[in-house]
C-alpha cells in the first residue's frame, strides 16, 4: 500500500474511532453526551479530509465540516447532499466543549448527531475505492 493510501487509511480509522467513542459514552445511566455529540463532529471532519487527502488536496486547520463537505463537493458534487448534516454537525466542534450557556446536549439531539456522523463517514466511504478504506 502506498504512503497516501496509508495516510487516507489512517484518517478513516480515525473517524471510526471518533465514531465508536461517541457511541460508547452516550451509553449508560452515566452518559457523557456532550463529549460524545464532539466525537460525532470530529468524524464527520476526519472522514471529509481522508477524502480530501485522497484527492491530493491541501488540508486547512479547520473544523468546519460544512466547509470541508463544500471543498468536497468540487472534486464531487454528489458531496452536496451531507451539506445539511455537515451544517449540523459543525457547531459541535466548540458549543459544548466549553463553559457557556448551553452545557449539554439533548438525548434526541445527541442521536442526529451520531446518524449525521455516520451518513458523512458512509457516504465517503462509498466513494473512496476499496484500496483505500
Amino acid at each position: 500500500m502506498d504512503e497516501k493510501s496509508v495516510l487516507v487509511k489512517s484518517w478513516l480509522n480515525k473517524a471510526e474511532r471518533d465514531l465508536d467513542s461517541a457511541r460508547r459514552l452516550s451509553e449508560g445511566p452515566e452518559a457523557l453526551l456532550d463529549v460524545a455529540i464532539y466525537h460525532c463532529q470530529q468524524a464527520a471532519e476526519k472522514a471529509l479530509k481522508g477524502w480530501l487527502v485522497f484527492h491530493d488536496r491541501r488540508l486547512e486547520k479547520t473544523h468546519d465540516v460544512r466547509m470541508l463537505a463544500t471543498l468536497s463537493s468540487s472534486i464531487d458534487p454528489e458531496f452536496s447532499s451531507v451539506f445539511e448534516a455537515a451544517e449540523r454537525l459543525t457547531p459541535y466542534a466548540v458549543i459544548y466543549r466549553y463553559p457557556g450557556e448551553l452545557l449539554f446536549p439533548e438525548p434526541e439531539e445527541f442521536q442526529q448527531a451520531l446518524r449525521d456522523a455516520e451518513t458523512v463517514l458512509t457516504f465517503v466511504r462509498a466513494h473512496l475505492p476499496e484500496m483505500s478504506i
